[in-house]
């Protein structure tokens, strides 16, 4: 699978996936290279609100209507550090930027901007993210613990976090249910 890019894609995971922090998670993959991969877990929201979030970094939120969105869990690194996966836009400090309509910051200006009112229009904001070493996914993805499709963005900042997953799945034609546990290889 060399040569494989999977950036803008969603890995949605198979039925037999046991690891606690991605079973039944769709992840949004920010970056893949040579060097592995770094995605954001979208379907996981947690107890914390963007207004809980703000004022335990002690940062004003204006807009009232985020003030109850919630936090995702973005994956297991880096958990006490925030990420935000929004449109694109504005001069933040540190944006990888996906492709020309997706980029994910890690810059405290952009929760500032957000604070303000003067944000991205989509946002997602998570705690932590999903990272593979090299080779990682592509064996992940041969050991059948994943499937991918293109990502969508209206997937990713228009639909609840539980309508995300079977969303993805039906870009690819098939039913969650449908899928069997057991990997099978030809």
């Amino acid at each position: 699978m060399s040569g494989l890019n999977l950036t803008n894609h969603f890995l949605i995971a198979m039925p037999a996936m046991t690891d606690p922090f991605f079973a039944k998670s769709l992840t949004y993959v920010c970056e893949h290279n040579e060097q592995g991969a770094m995605g954001i877990v979208v379907n996981r929201p947690i107890s914390l609100t963007l207004s809980e979030l703000f004022a335990q970094i002690n940062m004003p939120l204006k807009p009232v209507e985020l003030e109850d969105v919630l936090v995702h869990f973005g994956g297991p690194v880096q958990t006490d550090r925030g990420f935000v996966l929004h449109d694109t836009g504005g001069p933040w400090q540190s944006t990888l930027q996906v492709n020309d309509k997706i980029g994910l910051t890690t810059s405290r200006d952009i929760l500032q901007a957000v604070g303000e009112g003067q944000g991205p229009q989509r946002l997602l904001v998570t705690l932590g993210y999903a990272g593979w070493s090299e080779g990682q996914l592509e064996q992940e993805l041969a050991d059948n613990a994943w499937l991918s499709v293109l990502a969508s963005e209206h997937i990713l900042f228009e639909l609840p976090a539980e309508e995300r997953l079977p969303a993805a799945m039906a870009l690819l034609g098939i039913d969650f249910a449908s899928l069997s546990d057991e990997a099978g290889h030809a």
